[in-house]
């Protein structure tokens, strides 16, 4: 059996996807794997922002906590997807709390050995920055319909997922989708509405 290289670990993940062979070697410099056990904390609010993670197993939640009502998950992410951007972003915090919703491997990348890559080579720095703001523009997307799904004007509808299962989206959530150009919801953004 072979065991992956941690190049081909990044270079196989969508979020690296058309970096280049030597961007994904000097990526690899600051990455070490990492597992956390189902409901244990990645990182917590206000923490120095010292790594970024790239999910190769399991599931997230992103979650700020509510004085009345303790916990709330405003995002998840899964396979394939990646958390912790704020290691991009001055002061360099985390603003929120990251748990396993179930045992998640991952790959974590060293805020600190990133930074400094990216200010040596400003390709790279570019690269990473177009991927960051991505994904930071798809999780606002996220946060918005979440919001409009708990204050919509409008009764929610339940929508079916996966057997044994539903999900409650407004009607203001869908119209937003809709002028998105997202359309109907994918069972992804279903799955992550509940």
């Amino acid at each position: 059996m072979h065991a992956e290289t941690m190049e081909e670990l990044l270079g196989s993940h969508p979020f690296f996807a058309g970096l280049s062979t030597d961007a994904i070697r000097l990526v690899a410099g600051c990455a070490s794997n990492v597992h956390f056990a189902q409901g244990e904390y990645i990182f917590s609010q206000g923490e120095a922002a010292n790594r970024f993670y790239v999910l190769r197993h399991g599931r997230a939640a992103m979650e700020i906590h509510s004085p009345e009502r303790g916990p709330l998950v405003i995002d998840t992410m899964d396979e394939g997807e990646v958390l912790g951007w704020s290691w991009l972003i001055p002061p360099y915090r985390y603003f929120g709390d990251a748990r396993a919703v179930t045992p998640v491997s991952a790959t974590a990348l060293d805020g600190a050995c990133l930074r400094g890559k990216c200010e040596a080579d400003a390709e790279l720095g570019y690269q990473l920055l177009k991927r960051v703001t991505t994904v930071m523009y798809k999780r606002l997307q996220s946060a918005r319909v979440r919001l409009l799904d708990l204050y919509g004007p409008e009764p929610a509808q339940a929508l079916p997922t996966a057997p044994g299962r539903t999900c409650v989206m407004s009607a203001a959530s869908r119209r937003l989708r809709v002028s998105l150009g997202s359309g109907r919801p994918t069972a992804g953004e279903r799955r992550r509405a509940c």
